[in-house]
Protein backbone atom coordinates (compact mmCIF):
# COMPACT_ATOMS: atom_id res chain seq x y z
CA UNK A 1 0.00 0.00 0.00
CA UNK A 2 1.32 3.44 -1.00
CA UNK A 3 0.30 6.30 1.28
CA UNK A 4 1.23 9.96 1.45
CA UNK A 5 1.66 10.98 5.07
CA UNK A 6 0.59 14.54 5.85
CA UNK A 7 3.00 16.73 7.79
CA UNK A 8 0.87 16.67 10.94
CA UNK A 9 1.27 12.90 11.34
CA UNK A 10 5.07 13.03 11.16
CA UNK A 11 5.10 15.95 13.60
CA UNK A 12 2.85 14.01 15.99
CA UNK A 13 5.54 11.34 16.03
CA UNK A 14 8.62 13.59 16.19
CA UNK A 15 7.13 15.93 18.79
CA UNK A 16 5.61 13.08 20.79
CA UNK A 17 2.19 14.75 20.87
CA UNK A 18 0.37 12.83 23.59
CA UNK A 19 -3.07 12.58 22.05
CA UNK A 20 -1.83 11.56 18.61
CA UNK A 21 1.51 9.83 19.20
CA UNK A 22 0.22 6.24 19.40
CA UNK A 23 -1.33 6.21 15.92
CA UNK A 24 1.54 8.22 14.43
CA UNK A 25 4.05 5.80 15.94
CA UNK A 26 2.24 2.81 14.45
CA UNK A 27 2.17 4.43 11.02
CA UNK A 28 5.84 5.48 11.10
CA UNK A 29 6.85 2.04 12.40
CA UNK A 30 4.99 0.32 9.54
CA UNK A 31 6.70 2.64 7.07
CA UNK A 32 10.11 2.01 8.63
CA UNK A 33 9.51 -1.75 8.47
CA UNK A 34 8.44 -1.34 4.81
CA UNK A 35 5.07 -2.92 5.59
CA UNK A 36 3.55 0.09 3.90
CA UNK A 37 5.20 2.42 1.40
CA UNK A 38 5.21 5.83 3.07
CA UNK A 39 5.61 9.01 1.08
CA UNK A 40 6.09 12.58 2.28
CA UNK A 41 6.11 15.72 0.18
CA UNK A 42 9.43 17.54 -0.16
CA UNK A 43 8.00 20.68 1.41
CA UNK A 44 7.08 18.64 4.49
CA UNK A 45 10.80 18.50 5.30
CA UNK A 46 11.27 22.28 5.26
CA UNK A 47 8.00 22.84 7.15
CA UNK A 48 9.05 20.41 9.88
CA UNK A 49 12.52 21.92 10.14
CA UNK A 50 10.91 25.28 10.90
CA UNK A 51 8.12 24.00 13.18
CA UNK A 52 10.46 21.91 15.36
CA UNK A 53 12.88 24.80 16.04
CA UNK A 54 11.58 25.32 19.62
CA UNK A 55 11.98 21.67 20.61
CA UNK A 56 15.19 20.70 18.85
CA UNK A 57 18.54 22.28 17.97
CA UNK A 58 19.56 22.71 14.35
CA UNK A 59 21.76 19.60 14.51
CA UNK A 60 19.00 17.54 16.14
CA UNK A 61 16.50 18.63 13.50
CA UNK A 62 18.90 17.77 10.70
CA UNK A 63 19.48 14.29 12.13
CA UNK A 64 15.75 13.64 12.66
CA UNK A 65 14.89 14.76 9.15
CA UNK A 66 17.72 12.74 7.58
CA UNK A 67 16.25 9.70 9.33
CA UNK A 68 12.78 10.53 8.00
CA UNK A 69 14.27 10.62 4.50
CA UNK A 70 15.52 7.06 5.04
CA UNK A 71 12.03 5.89 6.04
CA UNK A 72 9.92 7.70 3.46
CA UNK A 73 9.98 8.26 -0.25
CA UNK A 74 10.20 12.03 -0.67
CA UNK A 75 7.94 13.32 -3.42
CA UNK A 76 9.59 16.11 -5.36
CA UNK A 77 7.90 19.33 -6.31
CA UNK A 78 8.66 20.68 -9.74
CA UNK A 79 7.36 23.76 -11.51
CA UNK A 80 4.51 21.80 -13.11
CA UNK A 81 3.32 20.53 -9.72
CA UNK A 82 3.39 24.08 -8.36
CA UNK A 83 1.52 25.51 -11.34
CA UNK A 84 -1.17 22.83 -11.26
CA UNK A 85 -1.65 23.42 -7.53
CA UNK A 86 -1.81 27.19 -8.00
CA UNK A 87 -4.45 26.79 -10.71
CA UNK A 88 -6.61 24.49 -8.58
CA UNK A 89 -9.65 26.49 -7.47
CA UNK A 90 -10.98 23.68 -5.26
CA UNK A 91 -8.37 24.11 -2.52
CA UNK A 92 -8.19 27.21 -0.33
CA UNK A 93 -4.89 26.08 1.19
CA UNK A 94 -2.03 25.90 -1.30
CA UNK A 95 0.07 23.65 0.96
CA UNK A 96 -2.74 21.06 1.19
CA UNK A 97 -3.14 21.15 -2.58
CA UNK A 98 0.61 20.51 -2.94
CA UNK A 99 0.23 17.50 -0.62
CA UNK A 100 -2.55 16.17 -2.83
CA UNK A 101 -0.55 16.78 -6.02
CA UNK A 102 2.42 14.91 -4.52
CA UNK A 103 0.08 12.03 -3.71
CA UNK A 104 -1.15 12.01 -7.32
CA UNK A 105 2.38 12.25 -8.74
CA UNK A 106 3.58 9.27 -6.69
CA UNK A 107 0.49 7.10 -7.25
CA UNK A 108 -0.39 7.11 -3.57
CA UNK A 109 -3.53 5.18 -2.78
CA UNK A 110 -4.38 7.34 0.24
CA UNK A 111 -3.48 10.55 2.00
CA UNK A 112 -3.21 10.06 5.76
CA UNK A 113 -4.06 13.18 7.76
CA UNK A 114 -5.70 14.34 10.95
CA UNK A 115 -7.35 17.12 8.97
CA UNK A 116 -9.60 15.40 6.40
CA UNK A 117 -11.74 18.53 6.06
CA UNK A 118 -8.72 20.23 4.45
CA UNK A 119 -8.84 17.64 1.65
CA UNK A 120 -12.52 17.54 0.71
CA UNK A 121 -11.56 18.30 -2.90
CA UNK A 122 -8.79 15.71 -3.07
CA UNK A 123 -8.81 13.29 -5.98
CA UNK A 124 -6.84 10.88 -3.76
CA UNK A 125 -8.90 9.28 -0.99
CA UNK A 126 -8.19 10.67 2.47
CA UNK A 127 -8.07 8.56 5.62
CA UNK A 128 -7.43 9.30 9.27
CA UNK A 129 -4.53 7.77 11.18
CA UNK A 130 -6.92 5.41 12.99
CA UNK A 131 -8.42 4.29 9.68
CA UNK A 132 -5.07 3.50 8.08
CA UNK A 133 -3.93 1.61 11.20
CA UNK A 134 -6.98 -0.65 10.95
CA UNK A 135 -6.40 -1.13 7.21
CA UNK A 136 -2.79 -2.28 7.65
Amino acid sequence: MRVLIDTNIVLDFLLNRDEYFKDANQIISKCAAKEIHGIIAAHTISNMFFIMRKQYSVQERKLLLKNMCKIFEVAGIDVNTILVALENEDFDDFEDCLQMRCAVNTNAQYIVTRNPSDFTSSIVPVVSPKEIVTMI
